[in-house]
């Protein structure tokens, strides 16, 4: 059902968390694939996803244009794009599996993203004024990864070039078109 689609550039020590995290998802048939677009790393990068099972793509260039090449060869239906070093709580694969029963419904979120948990651990007032300033400081940011169809991405035209650009897809699909996972991510994003 997903590719998951992260960008790496000497990334090697952070992407085993990701991939680690990711490991749960494969056995329950959720991840299909994993990518890793890397942009020309010179430490063990290509070989953490070699010895992993991922896709290894060596894009030299600006990141909206990995990100998209990548997103291009993905063989999942569904596209999750998380940064190395990013952690999902226990809770992803339930979280993940609803909102793919429920992206077809009119009306509904076209994308989804996870909430922030920065710092580790917090306690349940800390998770509160978190989740309050992300859903009033606008919305999901890339640190917080980005879940949706591989047909909508295409058709938003994948991620730009420019400065930020996991920043100006979430933009282009708009707040309040990305729900807000009940599962975290947490991580040296």
């Amino acid at each position: 059902m997903l590719s998951v689609i992260i960008p790496t550039h000497e990334s090697e020590r952070l992407v085993v968390r990701t991939l680690a995290c990711l490991v749960s998802g494969a056995t329950a048939g959720l991840v299909r694939e994993v990518i890793l677009a890397d942009a020309g790393s010179s430490d063990e990068t290509e070989k953490v996803a070699d010895i992993a099972g991922c896709r290894f793509i060596a894009l030299p260039g600006p990141l909206g244009g990995r990100l998209t090449a990548a997103a291009k060869e993905a063989r999942g239906p569904w596209l999750l794009f998380l940064r190395p070093g990013s952690v999902l709580d226990s809770g992803w694969i339930a979280d993940v599996e609803r909102f793919l029963m429920s992206a077809g419904d009119d009306g509904g979120a076209k994308a989804a993203a996870f909430r922030s948990l920065e710092g580790g651990a917090q306690s349940v007032s800390g998770q509160f004024l978190n989740l309050l300033r992300q859903m009033l400081g606008g919305g999901p940011q890339p640190e917080h990864g980005l879940l949706l169809s591989k047909a909508d991405y295409a058709a938003l035209g994948g991620h730009a070039g420019g400065r930020d650009p996991e920043a100006q897809l979430i933009r282009k699909i708009g707040r309040r078109r990305i729900a807000l996972l009940r599962s975290s991510v947490s991580g040296d994003n």
